[in-house]
Order: C-alpha cells, then sequence, then structure tokens
C-alpha cells in the first residue's frame, strides 16, 4: 500500500508524488463527506444510443445532481475540510458555471463566504443560478482564462482560500465518487466515458475506478476545438491551446492543470474528440429520445459513443451536466437539426410575374416539405429587374431529402441558393 503525503513527511508534493501516495481510502473517505449533501444519480439503460454505437449504454445522469452537476461533489469535499480559520477567511474560485454553483451551495451550506470569477460570456442561468446561492459574482473576461486570472488577483488582495474547479486533489476527490456509484450499481461495466475541460473529473473517475477495478476502460471526450488535455499527453507535457471556442462552454479549458495532468496520464486509457456538430446531435438526441436536458459539455461522453473501437460491451456515458438557459439550447436544437439535414433554407429568383409563388409552393408540397418560413421580397435587388428574391425555409427529413427538392426545383426551371 503506498505511504501518505504525511507518512512521507512531504510539506510541497510535486503532482507525480500527489498521484503516487492518493489511494482508495482517500476516495472513499470524499464519498463518506458527501453523504446526506449529493444525491446518488441512478443509472439509466439507453436502447437507443445501445444501438448507435452497438454497445450496452447507460447514462449517469449528473445533470439531475442538486445544482445541475457532478461539480458539486469536489466542491463539497474540498471546502468541508477547511478548518474554521480557514473557513472565516472566506472561499473563491473561477468558473465558467457549474463549479462556481457547486461551491457557492457548499459554501452557503456551511456557512462561508464564497466569491466567483465568471467569463462575462457565461450563459446568465449560471450566473443567476449562482448568485441565488448567496454567492457575490464577479464577471470579468471572456474566457475561464481571463476569469482565472482575475480570482487570483482577488484571492492576493483579499486572502481567501482558493478552490480551484479541477486541479486540486481534494476536489478531484469528490468527483472520483461518481464511479463509486457507477461500479456499485453496474459491477460488471466493461468502460466509462468522462467529459474532460480542464480534467478533473476524468481525474476523479479514471483514479477511482482503477483502484477499484482496474479492468475497466476509462475513456476521456474533449471537444475538438478545445482538447487541452489530449494535446498534453501528445506532447508529454502541459501546453496551451491558441483558443478553445466550442458549445460546451463548461469544457472551454485551454491549459489542462499539472495535477490532473499528472492523474490522466496514470489512470486515463484514451481520449476521443469531437466535433461540434457531434455535441449539438448528441444534445438532440438526449432530448428526442430520452427527454433529458444537458448543456453542451454534459453530452460530450454521448457524443463519444459513435467512436468507441469496440462493440457488445457494457458501457456507462456520464451525462455531466445540464445547467443551459432556453435562448442557447434553441441555438443548439436549430444548428443540430440543420446539421442533420431537419431544416433546410433557400434563396431563389424568380420572374415578377402572377403564379410564380404558387409554383414554388406546389413544388415543395408534392416533395412533402413543410415550410415554416418564407419571404417574398420584391425590394431585394437581383440582377434583374423583372425578377424577385424568394426565401424559403423548411422541415426536411434528411440530406437525401433536401437533395430531391433541390432536384424538383431545378427540373422546373429554378436555380437555388442554399442559404443553410
Amino acid at each position: 500500500m503506498s505511504e501518505t503525503l504525511e507518512e512521507k513527511n512531504i510539506t510541497n508534493p510535486s503532482p507525480e508524488e500527489i498521484v503516487h501516495t492518493t489511494t482508495i481510502a482517500d476516495v472513499y473517505r470524499a464519498d463518506k463527506q458527501l453523504q446526506g449533501t449529493v444525491q446518488k444519480t441512478k443509472l439509466i439503460p439507453s436502447d437507443f444510443f445501445s444501438e448507435l454505437c452497438r454497445n450496452e449504454v447507460y447514462l449517469k445522469p449528473e445533470n439531475l445532481q442538486h445544482t445541475g452537476a457532478f461539480k458539486l461533489r469536489g466542491a463539497y469535499n474540498k471546502i468541508s475540510q477547511l478548518t474554521e480559520e480557514e473557513r472565516k477567511k472566506g472561499v473563491i474560485t473561477a468558473s465558467a458555471g457549474n463549479h462556481a454553483q457547486g461551491v457557492a451551495f457548499a459554501a452557503q451550506k456551511l456557512g462561508v463566504k464564497a466569491v466567483i470569477c465568471m467569463p462575462a460570456t457565461t450563459p446568465i442561468l449560471k450566473v443567476e443560478g449562482t448568485r441565488a446561492l448567496g454567492a457575490e459574482v464577479v464577471l470579468h473576461g471572456d474566457s475561464f482564462d481571463d476569469a482565472y486570472a482575475h480570482s487570483l488577483e482577488l484571492q492576493k488582495k483579499h486572502g481567501y482560500i482558493y478552490i480551484h474547479p479541477f486541479n486540486d486533489r481534494e476536489v478531484l476527490l469528490g468527483q472520483g465518487t461518481t464511479a463509486l456509484e457507477i461500479i456499485n450499481e453496474l459491477k460488471d461495466v466493461d468502460a466509462i466515458l468522462v467529459p474532460i475541460g480542464g480534467g478533473g473529473f476524468a481525474s476523479g473517475v479514471a483514479l477511482a475506478t482503477k483502484l477499484v477495478s482496474p479492468n475497466v476502460k476509462v475513456i476521456g471526450v474533449e471537444p475538438e476545438n478545445a482538447a487541452c488535455m489530449k494535446a498534453a499527453l501528445d506532447a508529454g507535457k502541459i501546453v496551451t491551446l491558441p483558443s478553445s471556442d466550442t458549445v460546451a462552454d463548461g469544457c472551454a479549458v485551454k491549459t489542462a492543470g499539472d495535477l490532473t495532468y499528472a492523474f490522466c496520464k496514470e489512470y486515463l486509457d484514451e481520449i476521443i474528440t469531437v466535433s461540434e456538430m457531434e455535441i449539438m446531435s448528441a444534445l438532440l438526441f438526449l432530448i428526442e429520445k430520452h427527454k433529458l436536458i444537458a448543456e453542451g459539455a454534459g453530452v460530450l461522453s454521448l457524443a463519444g459513443l459513435a467512436k468507441l473501437p469496440f462493440e457488445h460491451k457494457k458501457v456507462v456515458a456520464i451525462i455531466s451536466g445540464g445547467n443551459i438557459d432556453i435562448s442557447t439550447i434553441s441555438a443548439l436544437i436549430d444548428k443540430a437539426l440543420i446539421a442533420r439535414g431537419r431544416v433546410f433554407c433557400f434563396a431563389v429568383q424568380l420572374p415578377d410575374k402572377p403564379g410564380q409563388l404558387l409554383n414554388v409552393s406546389r413544388i415543395l408540397t408534392e416533395e412533402n416539405a413543410n415550410v415554416i418560413k418564407l419571404d417574398h421580397n420584391q425590394a431585394k435587388v437581383t440582377d434583374s429587374f423583372k425578377k424577385v428574391v424568394l426565401e424559403v425555409t423548411v422541415e426536411t427529413h434528411n440530406q437525401e431529402h433536401i437533395d430531391r427538392i433541390v432536384a424538383a426545383l431545378n427540373r422546373n426551371g429554378y436555380d437555388i441558393e442554399k442559404i443553410y
């Protein structure tokens, strides 16, 4: 059995020393600490996602957790272990949203002042949710990294205790309790898919899984546009991405933590990356097939299912969070519908004479395309004074259906311009 840091008398341990002195007892201690505070989210079998990837898929709905995400686990585990003197100083953190609400919830329950720095681009639902839990919210910058830098300045100025969203041992131990619940409920699980932002969730889940059931694969899933952990593991060192622009805003992190990098390097089996369209499509599938709402980062594991290199295994995909505002989910659904060929918008120039609009409508009706928006703009400039522009948006079945509509319009002498 590994010695603890205290037994080895290490006061400033390196990330590697922390990894090698952390045991399963530490995860069970965190699990005990969270009893009565976190909800043990039950697995949901998914016939749809099982058929999609030819595995037996179960969903772990942490979007149904208190505060709407797994982040509560790590935040509470960390804050609950602060000394009385540390609690009097108050806590501070930076977060794109879910860690913010986890810290705010834990601080409120434990009677500790909490200051949260969030990017100015954070969805209003997450900002208001954090304030409603009694925390002081400071909006700063356009990314997590901007907010993080500002939070360090405030910590230095006011002496707050820092609660890092992912690069902290007690935080990742709290997140690791998710894996204990999965293994307890599905003892013969073969693989667990976990989203990666800064790596705290993946670190905790991989650590707990490998120490309890070493044969279970743990696969991280990152957005292609913000794959900071994959970049670090590929390079063999921490790297900073030039940007992290993704619809999975909870995972929009440019630089992985040195501690989480060390844990992922030791325990994570592999990383799958997914595109923006794959993320949005997974979100739409979850809503359609399971009537569950999740955020972009929350469905990364679902987006990764189709890329698994094996079949006929028992797989758990963790839905990490569900804090998404109505305007954002509406925009994501619209984009996902377009990507799947369910919505088609085009423009066509028509002769400016009676009957042309009726003729286009007839063609669309014959092709079973439902018109949801139409703009007959006689004032719009065209290449001829005798033509007008018609813009049409229709509901379609798939890309093949769109191709049939285009072909029918072309056969009738209409050249169209695809808008989306």
